[in-house]
């Protein structure tokens, strides 16, 4: 097998808070949901979540940051709903870039180490 038909690895992104908190690309991914579908719920549903897990998630990101990620409103006669803050929009942005920046920065060395994977 030539170092051409090897599956590249994938670099997997996160910043890990201690003691608990942390932001990866599932969160990412669940926040984009929530922009795209304006609900935790039907978020969380993009991604096969239930909505107390979706819930969850959020919460601890709120919790985490000084400024809330997303802000909800209750049900009622309009329905709920979710929006990303300001804040929220940001930190999409900026995991992305770091996230970029990492790959960039890691791709010579990542490349050496698939040019020795074992056939």
């Amino acid at each position: 097998m030539s170092a051409s038909s090897k599956i590249a690895p994938k670099l997997i992104f996160r910043l890990q808070f201690e003691p608990e908190g942390r932001i990866g690309r599932g969160k990412i991914q669940l926040l984009h949901h929530i922009r795209q579908t304006g609900s935790i719920s039907a978020g969380g549903r993009a991604m096969d979540m239930s909505y107390r897990r979706a819930w969850l998630l959020v919460d601890e990101m709120n919790r985490l940051f000084r400024e809330p990620v997303v802000e909800s409103q209750r049900g009622g006669k309009q329905g709920g709903g979710a929006v990303l803050t300001p804040f929220g929009e940001a930190l999409i942005a900026h995991y992305h870039a770091m996230e970029e920046k990492a790959r960039a920065a890691l791709a010579e060395d990542i490349d050496w180490i698939v040019d020795h994977l074992a056939d």
